[in-house]
């Protein structure tokens, strides 16, 4: 329930609202309504144990559960997530790039300048890697993160990678200019209210099986605990045909940006899982309106120690960077 009052309404009969709400058993939060109205959000509560109130236009009985994170009004714009000067969610498309995990320094090297040559602005790399086998491998750990730091900064590019746990997150944000939660953490919420204490962005993926409802969930968690600066990431949910890794869930960017003004990422490398389909689905991400895409490189993808049937080379990432910008240009957007 969201208490819209009336434009000019006395500050007085809003404490009187705030005092009613918590009698009938709800913490009153304040909003910011259209118009600059004040606006007072009720959860939980219904019209009838409210009663009523002094000053009220109007009550709100369908507004989402997810109050920090949705689409106040249609026109709303796209926030802006700057990620160590790279603004995701204007009229540029951003590109991350990187390989899925941090094997070396020659490695990383390799890849970082193949993200810079491509165009993109953010270095991907795992230096803490969940896998779904106990002895595959697991990253470099700190190691990882610093390898993962110096790359980038030799070619101009921000870093962000993966956290697993909330005990992690002040030494990985030492190295990273965004943290990731991937799709196993998705609904980890001591992690996610623990991201939401901290100061950096926070690139959150949708769980493999997750609705569009559960992962706003999982974003509201990170915005009530007070941070705002979040890029959702499409990564193909799970579905019964083999044919590829997961299903790429491109209709979820023009459902989400009706939904949320939280600027939403693409990551065709996971969603796919088939390199040759990898470059197509990331120009569709863009033709979607994508405000940003996720794309693994590796110098030998062949040799990759994890997920190298999904990296794209060199060569073949600045070719999709090229192309990448052609499409964009053709929606509007560079």
């Amino acid at each position: 329930m969201i208490l819209v009052f009336e434009e000019g309404v006395d500050a007085a009969c809003v404490r009187a609202a705030e005092q009613t709400v918590r009698r009938a058993g709800a913490d009153p939060r304040p909003l910011c309504a259209e118009g600059g109205r004040v606006a007072i959000d009720a959860p939980g509560l219904t019209r009838d144990r409210i009663g009523d109130v002094q000053g009220l236009l109007c009550m709100l009985e369908d507004a989402p559960p997810y109050r920090c994170v949705a689409r106040r009004s249609p026109d709303e714009a796209t926030r802006v997530v700057h990620v160590r000067g790279a603004p995701i969610g204007g009229p540029r498309v951003v590109l991350i790039a990187g390989p899925c995990a941090v094997e070396h320094e020659a490695q990383l090297e390799e890849s970082a300048r193949a993200a810079a040559v491509a165009g993109a602005s953010l270095l991907r790399g795992g230096a803490f890697k969940p896998r779904t086998s106990p002895y595959s491998f697991q990253g470099l750990g700190r190691e990882g993160l610093r390898l993962l730091r110096a790359a980038a900064d030799r070619h101009g590019l921000a870093v962000v990678t993966e956290v697993l746990e909330p005990g992690a997150i002040a030494e990985v944000a030492e190295h990273a200019d965004m943290l990731q939660v991937g799709s196993r953490n998705m609904q980890n919420t001591a992690l996610l209210r623990a991201l939401g204490r901290q100061s950096r962005p926070v690139l959150l993926k949708r769980g493999m099986s997750a609705t569009l409802e559960e992962w706003l969930l999982a974003a509201e968690y990170i915005a009530d605990a007070g941070n705002e600066e979040i890029v959702l990431c499409e990564r193909g949910v799970r579905t019964f045909d083999p044919a590829s890794r997961n299903l790429l869930d491109l209709a979820a960017v023009p459902l989400l940006r009706a939904r949320t003004s939280l600027p939403i990422a693409v990551d065709p490398s996971h969603g796919v899982g088939v390199r040759a389909a990898i470059a197509s689905m990331a120009l569709a991400a863009v033709a979607a309106g994508a405000d940003a895409v996720m794309i693994e490189c590796h110098p030998e993808p062949g040799t990759a120690r994890s997920d190298g049937f999904q990296a794209l080379d060199p060569a073949e990432l600045e070719v999709l960077g090229g192309r990448m910008r052609a499409v964009a240009s053709a929606v509007g957007r560079s």
